[in-house]
């Protein structure tokens, strides 16, 4: 996989993203069907109230997607109406499947598929972003997108994962995209759940939280229309892509999203209280035993255009973060790391 280091302001960061994920915007992400969806939908009056609600609550990363608009060589408009794609239509080519849980030592471990367009295997990268004034992070970016909606670490040592929610109900409020890119600004677990929890928001997500030092794991599903769901876990647990906390809210349940949920329930019911290592994390994340509609999704027919890209696993401690990165070679990781945290605790 693309690795790639950036640093500078919002808007230079931006504009080296764009940059990144020029020649995949244009060529294959702008030809989807998606893509088409969401552009006649780019000048409608909930797009424009999701801009106001960017442009005054966070002006940075309103920057950030201006730079990511002039490296991409596309308009403004166009390219935050693509960053705001879970905001205005109910269902979306995004995925993933996250578990989570605690191994031998008491380290936790959150391991997370990214499901995403099979034609974007190749242009996704693993960045290392630098912001002048902002906390660096270490995040997977798609060509075109805003980082932090996919998995991240940042010099916190917040660990956060995120999985697509398809809920019918979008009032007026923030973009989910941009709060998932907020939250790595957070030097704190409980900054990062007010962002993603407290904040008026459009589009909904499932959110897997946790830092470096403090005990808990964190499975929240945050949504505009409802309250936060948020759940303090300190056992083996697993979310594919719909919400399973909050009753009576309604949400398109893929056939792939139902699925991959009662297959993580079977093997976390057969598994019983034994700790999760990162073998076996990475060993269900990997999982085929539905044929058709796997945990572990490389079929070119995928019902919901999606295939894994990349899977990885991460480790806290008390003192680091260490993860690694995995994609079709299942036997070992393409990359391996550790965030070192920068900032006082």
């Amino acid at each position: 996989m693309r690795t790639l280091k950036i640093a500078g302001n919002p808007f230079e960061v931006g504009r080296q993203l764009g940059e990144f994920g020029r020649s995949a915007y244009h060529e294959k992400v702008r030809k989807t069907a998606l893509w088409q969806r969401i552009q006649a939908l780019s000048n409608s009056t909930q797009a424009k109230q999701l801009c106001v609600a960017t442009q005054v609550h966070q002006p940075d990363i309103w920057m950030e997607l201006n730079g990511l608009a002039q490296g991409l060589d596309a308009p403004l408009g166009e390219v935050f109406a693509w960053n705001c794609r879970g905001d205005l239509v109910e269902s979306t080519s995004d995925g993933c499947t996250t578990v989570y849980g605690h191994d031998a030592d008491g380290a936790r471990i959150i391991a997370h598929n990214e499901d995403g367009f099979p034609q974007l295997y190749d242009d996704c990268a693993l960045v290392e972003v630098t912001p002048h004034e902002a906390l660096a992070f270490t995040s997977f970016a798609y060509p075109g997108s805003l980082c932090g909606h996919t998995f991240a670490v940042n010099a916190a040592g917040i660990v956060n994962t995120v999985n697509n929610i398809r809920a019918s109900q979008r009032p007026l409020g923030l973009p989910r995209q941009v709060l998932a890119r907020a939250a790595l600004n957070a030097s704190t677990l409980d900054d990062a759940l007010t962002v993603l929890t407290e904040s008026e928001r459009a589009g909904s997500f499932h959110h897997t939280l946790a830092q470096v030092g403090q005990g808990a794991i964190y499975s929240v599903e945050a949504t505009g229309a409802h309250e936060a769901q948020v759940r303090a876990v300190h056992q083996t647990g697993g979310h594919a892509n719909h919400l399973i906390y909050a009753d009576n809210v309604a949400q398109k349940v893929t056939a792939s999203s139902g699925a991959r949920q009662q297959r993580l329930d079977e093997w976390l019911n057969a598994r019983g209280t034994i700790p999760l290592s990162v073998s076996e994390a990475l060993a269900i994340l990997s999982d085929t035993q539905n044929v058709v509609l796997p945990i572990y999704r490389q079929a070119p027919d995928d019902p919901d255009d999606e295939n894994t890209l990349a899977t990885m696993v991460y480790r806290l401690t008390a003192e680091e973060v260490s993860w690694s990165l995995w994609r079709r070679d299942r036997q070992r990781p393409v990359l391996q790391g550790k965030m070192l945290v920068s900032v006082a605790l």
